[in-house]
């Protein structure tokens, strides 16, 4: 696997989670988004609190989405062995990212920025959804507001995961993407790691913030505005 990722800067690793531990996490995730809506609904707290997640992340919009939840910070060191294993680099953990896609629902095409250099996306149950990855590494987002693309851009490798397999990626060189999404309810987390020796990582570490498991807003201020 080592020496795949460092020829194609992505490597797909089957069962790194089993098939209950997946299903453990993506129930917990779907009975957190549940008591999101109800204490968000009730006002028992505030819709600018980001604790239990949010639904106003302009990636995906109004599709729930959480940062830095505690138990999926608790992966990231998990499997952050693993990772390095894979990619046989030594890395440092930033910050992890959880969603519960819903019908509809459009990843862009898109590079990552800084505290995603290695990557995951792992698939913990729920309906299908294939994510697409161009090897390439060339940039064909012409216009990120309006999700333009050059005509010519490849079209991309289509990988297909089973819950508790997981895609480990080089998030700032290929561009990754998924089409309209056309189930119900589909819960990844995205676990987000440096590369040691990249300059800048050492200033990096837990995504600036003072350890895991806290929210953006611990975040130091100039880096606030980037939750994904």
């Amino acid at each position: 696997m080592k020496a795949r990722f460092k020829k194609k800067k992505y490597v797909v690793v089957r069962n790194v989670l089993s098939l209950e531990m997946s299903d453990f996490l993506y129930k917990y995730f779907l009975l957190k988004r549940q008591v999101a809506q109800t204490m968000f609904k009730e006002r028992f707290i505030s819709p600018f609190t980001t604790y239990f997640g949010m639904w106003n992340d302009p990636q995906v919009i109004e599709t729930y989405s959480h940062y830095a939840d505690i138990a999926m910070e608790t992966l990231l060191v998990k499997l952050l062995p693993n990772v390095s294993k894979i990619t046989g680099l030594k890395l440092t953990p930033n910050y992890s990212y959880a969603r519960i896609y819903k019908k509809g629902d459009i990843l862009h095409r898109h590079k990552d920025r800084f505290s995603c250099e290695i990557s995951t996306t792992l698939f913990l149950g729920g309906d299908n959804w294939p994510i697409s990855i161009d090897p390439t590494g060339s940039n064909n987002v012409t216009d990120d507001g309006k999700n333009t693309i050059r005509p010519d851009a490849p079209k991309g490798v289509q990988v297909n995961l089973n819950p508790g397999d997981m895609l480990v990626y080089s998030g700032c060189d290929l561009e990754h993407w998924r089409e309209a999404f056309d189930g119900k309810d589909c819960g990844q987390v995205f676990l987000h790691y440096n590369n040691t020796e990249t300059p800048g990582a050492d200033k990096n570490l837990y995504d600036k913030r003072p350890h895991l498991g806290l929210t953006s807003d611990f975040k130091k201020p100039e880096e606030k505005n980037e939750r994904r």
